[in-house]
Order: C-alpha cells, then structure tokens, then sequence
C-alpha cells in the first residue's frame, strides 16, 4: 500500500468570513494536489475562524449544509479528501465539528468534539458523545479529534485500540500552551502507535494568540513535518508500510493488562 502524502494547512483563515475561507481552502487544495497530497487537514473551526463569540449561532451551519456542498464541490474538483474544522448546526445544538469529505466529494465522517474548552467552548457550544469517529480513505484507517480531546489520554488510546492508522486533530492551540505541539503530540503517537496530524492555527485573533506548530508525528514519536509560527502548508506522507513494522516492535497495546485499570473509572 503506498503511503498517503498528508497536507497540513495552518491557517486562521478570515476571521466570519466563510466565503473568504473557501476561497482560501480552495487554494490550498490546489496546491496540496499539485505536492501529490490526497488529504488536506485545516484548523479548528477554519470555515469560520475560532473567535467568533456571539456570531456561533449564525455562522453554523448543517453536517450536508451549503458549506459542506463547497467543501465538497473543492474536493472533488483538485481530487483529493479534505478534512475540515467548522460550526455544526444540528437542531437547537451547536458542535465545534470536523468533517470528513473524500475526493470524490463524499462525506465521509463528522466527528463533534467531546471535550470542551474555556469559557467560549462552553458557552456556545454542546459536547459531543461519541469518543471514536472513523472511516477508510486509501486503505488507511482515518480516526478524528479536535483540540483539547488529544490532552486526555484515554481519547487517544481510544482510537488506538479501535484500529485507527492516521489521527486527524484540528486545533485552535494557543499561548502558553506550545508544548503540546512539541512534546505531548510526538509522545501521543509512540505511546499509541499510529500517525498523528495535529494542525493549528496561527496568530492573533480576539484575545487568543495561536501558536502555529502545525506538525504529523509518527509512531516512532519522529515529527515528519512541523510548520513555524506563520500562515503555511506542509506535507509528510503517512506510510502504513513503516506502521505495521513499527507496530510489531512495539509491545505497548500488547502488554497492556486492562484488569488493572478498574480505579481509573468515574470519580466520585
């Protein structure tokens, strides 16, 4: 099986501006495709930028609404999937969602993120409930959280033990928190034993200030790519070759002795 080149795109996009962000995401697209990428992941919430405050309600929109027909219509045009943070409108509930768009402009997977964080997530946003969110896209196996969900180890190993290959995280990361782009995301690959695409936002917007650090980590905790602190796309390929081997090297998930792990249930 060839290795899936991976497009990470760190951008904040236009803060409200749908439109512009398409358009953004558009040449992105372009430009990943032409690198022989056959996935692009954005940021958390790129569609609409992060710090909209009290434009969440209006901004949101449907997993099949008109964004998600662009997305879509984007994806099939360059050929290739597309992963991608937004506001998700589901009833009278909002969900800080990723999609999953494949290159033929088919929905794949929408993950809603289960761990909120800070006063805006909580305001505005419902937590998801479903902890693992997969789908196959080239013969690997896709999985997708966002942010603050690859803090908790518990989410991770999740995935891990539901088979998933390459971990999608959009995320809005900000100062003073780098260390998790540098250290906790590599540690979280090797501990889990898959890829780990975490792709972040970059610079200021309202009161938070991005980080960047945008980086796909391996299962041997090798960062095959990372970007700087500005507006870029990088590419590094997932190889599911070097992820079997790693695999069988590692005991981790082997040696793992679950019988133990009782204690670390609800607290009372």
């Amino acid at each position: 099986m060839p290795p899936l080149r991976t497009a990470l795109l760190q951008s904040s996009g236009t803060l409200g501006s749908v439109e512009a962000n398409l358009a953004a995401l558009d040449t992105a697209a372009a430009r990943a495709a032409a690198a022989g990428a056959r996935l692009l992941v954005t940021s958390e919430l790129f569609l609409t930028g992060y710090a909209i405050g009290d434009r969440v309600p209006r901004l949101a929109e449907p997993a099949d609404g008109p964004a998600a027909a662009a997305v879509a219509e984007i994806a099939a045009r360059h050929g290739l999937a597309v992963a991608y943070g937004y506001p998700e409108r589901a009833g009278d509930l909002v969900h800080n969602s990723v999609q999953l768009v494949g290159a033929d402009g088919t929905r794949l997977a929408n993950y809603r993120k289960t761990h909120l964080f800070g006063c805006f997530e909580h305001e505005w946003f419902t937590p998801g409930d479903r902890p693992v969110v997969q789908a196959e896209l080239d013969g690997v196996r896709i999985g997708m959280l966002i942010c603050y969900d690859v803090e908790f180890p518990e989410n991770v190993r999740a995935h891990a033990l539901a088979g998933t290959d390459l971990l999608l995280v959009p995320t809005a990361q900000m100062h003073p928190f780098q260390f998790v782009a540098e250290s906790l995301v590599p540690v979280r690959a090797f501990e889990n034993q898959l890829y780990l695409a975490y792709v972040n936002r970059t610079g200021p917007e309202g009161e938070f200030e991005f980080v960047g650090l945008s980086t796909l980590a391996g299962p041997d905790g090798v960062a095959r790519v990372r970007a700087g602190r500005g507006e870029e796309l990088v590419t590094a390929d997932v190889d599911p070759a070097f992820l079997a081997a790693s695999r069988a090297g590692n005991p981790y998930l082997a040696d793992r002795r679950p019988g133990l792990y009782g204690a670390l249930g609800p607290t009372p």
